[in-house]
């Protein structure tokens, strides 16, 4: 699943790169070097010590001013980009360094124009992690490879024909979506300085796409989806089991661009099911969740209803769920055993301090989360009626990673018509 999850990155980055476009401007090509220095949250209790995080990073992109796609004019002309980066985290011993591969968008949602938002989510290799006899301290990566995220503004302090100074601020986060435990990720502040070198190509057409204008639109659309993920239950279950998902949305297209919806959600979980078919501890007799062996099946499942948005850059749609989970039983199970005493072992004793149902577990057992990538197998600009897509998620309770996902879906398209 890791190699897949990896290639469906790389193939969404060259589609986020490539979207065609016929006609050049001087600027359109980009190179963009990035310092950016920083502090990294402490991850756990004896986290060690370390000093400032320092990371170079190296953009490969495209200014979209030409892009004769909609998606490029109701997004203002953005910079889609490949990074790539090596982070120092500030203890090469402990925690070492990262070496991160990430597609980017940057857009302007402001007055100013000298003001960007940026987002991206790609992969990182870490070749020092979390070791139990080695390395006990650092619990923020269990893995060598792990999802990375990156949240922040750019603003253009000095701009020039050639080259555009910049300064910016962001976070960056790094995890392995519950894969391995213990994964308490790590999370960094930073501040960066950068340049926009452009890259002159001769302009190919005397008409440049600046020049057309396109319609408002909407049209409404259903889809559903096919999901396979994985995760781990607690340390004492240390072992990746699947997790199957099916789901379903209806909504709204605007200007071929945004894309808003209402969904439902099924998921089993294999690791509650087995949790409790071979009557571990806490569901033996006596125990507190003995009940749930009347319906294994039923109290390893979720049911939920979900609000979605999505950003449509043709083969591309980068996505976003907020959920709320009507039904997840074994969710007190798995936070009985993680949020008590650390090492819960598989043989609990009576004894042991188990984790309070309070309202941090209220608010994370009915609040969920997704975020990922999506490649469209027909480009969206063209609003085929019938299209297919792959999809890479991370799903979280609250924030807190719960499982990583890849999915394949399909979406039916309708009611194409301009807006009033």
């Amino acid at each position: 699943m890791k190699n897949l999850l990896t290639t469906l990155f790389f193939l969404v980055t060259i589609a986020v790169i490539s979207q065609e476009s016929v006609a050049l401007k001087p600027s359109e090509k980009v190179i963009t070097p990035e310092f950016m220095l920083g502090i990294s949250a402490e991850a756990n209790d004896f986290f060690p010590d370390r000093s400032l995080q320092k990371q170079l990073i190296i953009g490969f992109g495209k200014e979209h001013h030409n892009n004769p796609q909609e998606w490029a004019h109701w997004l203002h002309a953005p910079k889609t980009e490949i990074t790539l980066g090596i982070t120092d985290f500030g203890n090469t011993k402990e925690i070492g360094y990262a070496f991160s591969v990430m597609p980017i968008i940057e857009f302007n949602i402001f007055k100013s124009k000298r003001l960007k938002v940026l987002t991206g989510m790609g992969v990182s290799y870490f070749p020092i992690t979390y070791d139990p006899v080695e390395n006990p301290f650092n619990q923020a990566i269990t893995t060598d490879v792990s999802w990375s995220f990156r949240a922040g503004f750019n603003y253009e302090l000095i701009q020039t024909p050639g080259i555009d100074w910049r300064l910016g601020i962001g976070y960056y986060h790094h995890s392995n979506g519950h894969t391995k435990l213990p994964n308490q990720g790590l999370n960094s502040f930073l501040m960066s300085v950068s340049a926009d070198i452009k890259c002159p190509e001769k302009e190919t057409l005397n008409v440049t796409v600046a020049e057309k204008t396109f319609e408002k639109s909407i049209y409404t659309f259903t889809s559903l989806r096919f999901g396979y993920g994985a995760n781990v239950l607690a340390l004492a279950f240390n072992d990746k089991k699947p997790i199957y998902t099916i789901a379903g949305e209806y909504g709204k297209v605007i200007n071929k661009t945004y894309k808003l919806g209402v969904g439902f959600y099924y998921r089993y979980y294999d690791h509650y099911y087995d949790y409790i078919k071979n009557n571990e501890s806490l569901v033996q007799e006596g125990r507190e969740f003995e009940d749930f062996k009347k319906h294994p099946w039923y109290n390893a499942t979720t049911l939920g209803v979900s609000v979605n948005a999505e950003f449509l850059l043709n083969h591309v749609g980068i996505d976003f769920q907020i959920g709320a989970n009507i039904y997840k039983p074994a969710y007190k199970i798995d936070w009985r055993i993680n949020e008590g005493w650390d090492y819960t072992p598989r043989e609990i004793p009576e004894s042991w301090v188990l984790g309070e149902f309070n309202t941090k577990y209220r608010l994370k057992q009915i609040i969920s989360s997704r975020m990922g990538l999506k490649y469209y197998l027909f480009g969206t600009n063209e609003v085929p009626k019938n299209n297919l897509f792959i999809a890479a998620h991370i799903n979280s309770n609250l924030g807190q990673a719960d499982f990583t996902e890849i999915s394949l879906g399909y979406v039916y398209s309708f009611n194409l018509k301009p807006k009033n």
